[in-house]
């Protein structure tokens, strides 16, 4: 399984068999970017993908760059192997596919389903019934959430063959998670028997299968992989399927071991005269002019070093816990100018590099 970044095809896909990817982590690690690299990535060998969205940010689609997305399945993106900047393999255009579920639509496709409402369920719409039933019963949101994933998960089409090779799910935050996907007991309470009960059961029935990995998105940051490590062991606990870690925004180290370990030092006069080698000081100098042409330079300069030196050590710490985790790793570099359409590209090369898809 990966665990650092590799040339690209040096890793099998880690995930093989798995068609529902769970992705989630904490606000402000780039879940929602990940997610779309990784739906590009599973569809980069001609497959077809659907990446579903639950909370109604409307994120997919500026990621994308295209209108809101409706309550239906639309395909937004094609990818190829070429794309991502993989070499050989199959030529094969892969599509995907992008979902923003609604909560009320789904409530009344599901009345409509088991009870055929039909106008009915319209009426009850008007009257604030879905705004009321999943407010008393969240369970029940959950269900209607989780449950649209399984269904797209299953589906086959009239060949027999699955609707997609691939769903990815970009979830709420690893500490709403494990309750979420965690229907069964969510609606336990609530409903006994019957339709709601029955579809809470096929729903656990996907998710706690092989064919389900909830994957965990985290930056090099203390609270964001304390929040990754709880979220493992919820997960766990509750007989969740863990896939693997997906480090975001990860940073390349400007400075080597040796100048890391020197920081603390007092290198001043070291500085000093490297910065007078590259030309600071103008063309005609002496050792006084360099000087006090590169004398206002030191101290911000040996503060960026030292507080560099800080961050990778910090850097380091966070990996240590993550690897304790023992779950396949991979990493994602921050991307300066943002995520645009050609940064989920570039990150759907990484994954697809390093084994994820």
């Amino acid at each position: 399984m990966a665990s650092t970044p590799g040339p690209p095809d040096q890793h099998d896909p880690d995930w093989e068999g798995v068609r529902l990817h769970v992705v989630t982590g904490k606000g402000g690690t780039g879940k929602t970017s990940v997610a779309a690299a990784l739906a590009l990535a599973l569809a980069a060998d001609g497959g077809r993908t659907l990446l579903i969205e639950v909370e109604g940010r409307q994120g997919i689609a500026e990621l994308f760059g295209i209108a809101a997305l409706p309550y239906e399945e639309r395909k937004v993106a094609t990818v190829s192997r070429a794309q991502l900047g993989l070499p050989g393999g199959s030529r094969a255009t892969g599509e995907i596919f992008a979902l923003a579920i609604d909560t009320e639509q789904a409530l009344l496709e599901y009345l409509d389903m088991f009870y055929k409402l039909g106008r009915a369920g319209k009426a009850l719409q008007k009257v604030g019934f879905v705004d009321f039933a999943t407010t008393i019963a969240p369970g029940v949101r959950d269900v209607l959430l989780t449950g649209k994933a399984c269904e797209a998960a299953r589906r086959k089409g009239p060949d027999g063959r699955r609707a997609y090779d691939a769903i990815v799910m970009d979830a709420p935050p690893t500490g709403r998670i494990t309750r979420f996907l965690n229907v069964n007991s969510e609606v336990a309470g609530l409903a006994r028997f019957g339709p709601i009960h029955g579809q809470a059961q096929a729903v656990m029935r996907v998710l706690k299968s092989p064919e389900t990995a909830v994957h965990l998105v985290t930056v090099l940051e203390e609270m964001p992989v304390q929040e990754t490590v709880d979220g493992v062991a919820d997960l766990s606990e509750a007989g969740l399927p863990v896939g693997g870690v997906l480090v975001n925004m990860v940073r390349p180290p400007l400075l080597d071991a040796a100048a890391l370990a020197a920081v603390d030092g007092d290198h001043r006069e070291e500085v000093a005269v490297a910065l007078g080698a590259v030309g600071l000081g103008g063309r005609s100098r002496t050792a006084a002019t360099v000087r006090a042409a590169v004398e206002p330079l030191l101290d911000p300069l040996l503060d960026q070093a030292r507080e560099h030196a800080e961050r990778v050590e910090l850097e380091r710490a966070q990996r240590i816990d993550l690897q304790q985790l023992r779950l396949p790793t991979y990493e994602l570099p921050l991307l300066g100018e943002g995520v645009d359409l050609a940064g989920l590209y570039r990150l759907a090369g990484e994954l697809k590099q390093q084994g994820a898809a």
